[in-house]
């Protein structure tokens, strides 16, 4: 079975189905390209779905679900989008596919309203990691971004947003979900890069100073930046 890109067929869809402002999606990076799983076309995804380069699918079958997966490792693929009226449906069958890794990190803001970036691997990102086992997502966020800081007095001050990412991992396919929170912590406290975990540089920047790091950042974390400046 193959996929031709978004054509016709999507705009017969949004004629019957409407257009919701609050419609529910599930956005997937597979590296810096989204996949939208939806049960409806919003202003958000419908800019996607007229590319020549995105692919769409309505029908949810396991060889269906297995052809959305292959077309977004495709180099000339740089979007899909995936519909079905049932978006829980939509998720339990999408993730049957893949190894599923929790981790939970912090937009960490101090009483500047500066917010804290690490430097990991070449890349500008938030502190975050993997979900010990045992262990709840508000314990995991603030371990993870003391151990990765330095920092000691760290405070959730509320949940922010959960992004969705894949990568190989061996032979696994690895889908990580990644649970954020906004939270405070004092400017004056000394920031220690944990060098075990690559990041090599921690800083607090301000709203010009992150411009210049979300252009070399990761999707995913330009995503919560923006929801936290807005929300």
């Amino acid at each position: 079975m193959s996929y031709e890109p978004a054509t016709s067929n999507i705009r017969q869809l949004l004629v019957a189905h409407g257009s919701k402002l609050n419609a529910m999606y599930i956005k997937i990076y597979f590296n810096d390209k989204p996949l939208f799983l939806c049960d409806d076309m919003d202003e958000t995804i419908q800019p996607y779905i007229h590319h020549d380069d995105a692919i769409f699918i309505d029908k949810l079958d396991p060889h269906a679900v297995k052809s959305m997966i292959h077309e977004m490792q495709q180099l000339q693929v740089h979007a899909g989008v995936y519909f079905h009226h049932n978006l829980d449906e939509l998720k339990k069958a999408f993730w049957k596919k893949f190894t599923i890794v929790k981790a939970a990190g912090g937009y960490v803001q101090n009483e500047k309203d500066e917010v804290l970036m690490i430097f990991r691997r070449g890349k500008w990102d938030l502190p975050k990691g993997k979900l010990d086992k045992g262990e709840k997502l508000e314990e995991c966020a603030i371990r993870e971004v003391e151990e990765e800081t330095g920092l000691k007095k760290v405070k959730i001050v509320s949940a922010l947003t959960t992004t969705y990412h894949t990568y190989h991992e061996g032979s696994r396919f690895i889908l990580k979900e990644s649970y954020w929170y906004r939270m405070k912590a004092k400017s004056d406290e000394l920031l220690i890069p944990q060098q075990e975990e690559s990041i090599s540089a921690i800083q607090w920047v301000n709203d010009s100073e992150m411009k210049k790091c979300l252009l070399n950042s990761f999707p995913s974390i330009i995503d919560v930046v923006k929801l936290a400046k807005t929300h």
